[in-house]
């Protein structure tokens, strides 16, 4: 498999990475079966977070035996000192490792600086030799980029693929003139993507941006595998694919920014405009719940007073689509609540 090396970490890591947010939705014995296959193939480079429930502990259990080969990247929440050296310690026991690679800041709304109790933290982690580097992960370009010229990140994760910006787009050039690593979220647009080859095909353009593909079948890491042995070359054909793909999907891509907040109907729309996408994605059981259910319903209140429409940086249309969610949601519901 081809590599990309990650900035100025100097980590080189399969072209093609191994997003482990899906494998919550597996069984360990399956998950371990999948990550290992994974190896097999080629891929060294292992995303997760202290978030995804039990992700952590499924690579730690697969992988154990072949870290030396391998690269972890995890994620803690913006928390104080304490809580930040607790999640450090539980994620090193989860992944059964003495060093995690990266340990990336998991969307803060903000830019921790070295007088942040957390940046501290990270940096004495470092001295200890628990982690190596230290990266930002972020939803929101402005964020993204300050963290980015502020120095104090090796790598930077954000959502890239072919329905994002050129302004978004941007930040992977700029990642490349700072020497800082590129780690793509959101390659598939959480799933509203559906052609994996013409995604696969225009990320590659970028030669510093690792994707971290969403894996959890057989099926999808064969068919990365197989972009990998045989690279689509972005021609004209996959070209007015993703032009189309463009007209057709980009009102529908909530980056989860958070812009359009606070709803004046208290609407969570950076989770509710992207519900039909996390109940595809993620264990979609948490979502079963009364408190998740009275939330959605909250989008029947919509007074469509324009607000997040307004302040939407991507101009989507959001009352229309959280209105397509709640009728996804609703049929998602009655079909799944009894599982749970």
């Amino acid at each position: 498999m081809n590599t990309v090396r990650l900035g100025r970490t100097g980590l080189s890591v399969s072209a093609s990475g191994f997003g482990a947010i899906p494998i919550q939705r597996l069984s360990f014995a399956d998950a371990e079966r999948l990550l290992k296959k994974a190896y097999d193939s080629g891929i060294t480079f292992f995303d997760t977070a202290r978030s995804y429930s039990d992700s952590e502990e499924k690579i730690g259990r697969a992988l154990s035996g072949v870290r030396k080969n391998i690269v972890i990247a995890t994620k803690s929440p913006l928390v104080d000192a304490a809580a930040l050296r607790t999640n450090i310690e539980t994620s090193l026991r989860n992944l059964r490792t003495g060093c995690i690679d990266i340990l990336q800041l998991h969307n803060p709304p903000d830019v921790p600086g070295t007088d942040h109790e957390a940046y501290r933290v990270l940096l004495d982690a470092k001295a200890k030799g628990q982690i190596r580097f230290i990266g930002f992960t972020n939803h929101q370009l402005k964020t993204a980029r300050e963290a980015l010229l502020s120095g104090l990140y090796d790598t930077i994760q954000f959502p890239f693929n072919h329905l994002s910006t050129d302004d978004e787009l941007a930040l992977i050039g700029e990642c490349a003139n700072h020497d800082v690593g590129v780690i793509v979220m959101k390659a598939l647009s959480g799933g509203l993507i559906t052609d994996a080859r013409r995604a696969f095909a225009f990320l590659r353009q970028y030669k510093n941006a690792v994707p971290i593909w969403g894996i959890e079948k057989d099926r999808e890491l064969d068919e990365f595998v197989a972009l990998e042995k045989d690279p689509p070359v972005l021609d004209a054909a996959i070209q007015k694919a993703i032009d189309d793909d463009r007209r057709e999907l980009s009102g529908s891509f909530c980056r989860a920014c958070g812009y359009c907040m606070p709803c004046p109907q208290d609407i969570q729309i950076s989770m509710a405009a992207r519900m039909s996408l996390l109940l595809n994605r993620m264990p979609y059981q948490q979502f079963m719940s009364d408190t998740w259910r009275e939330r959605m319903e909250r989008i029947a209140g919509c007074t469509e007073c324009g607000s997040c429409k307004e302040k939407c940086p991507y101009g989507l249309d959001t009352p229309e689509l959280l209105k397509k969610n709640l009728i996804y949601y609703r049929d998602f519901y009655q079909e799944h609540r009894r599982t749970v």
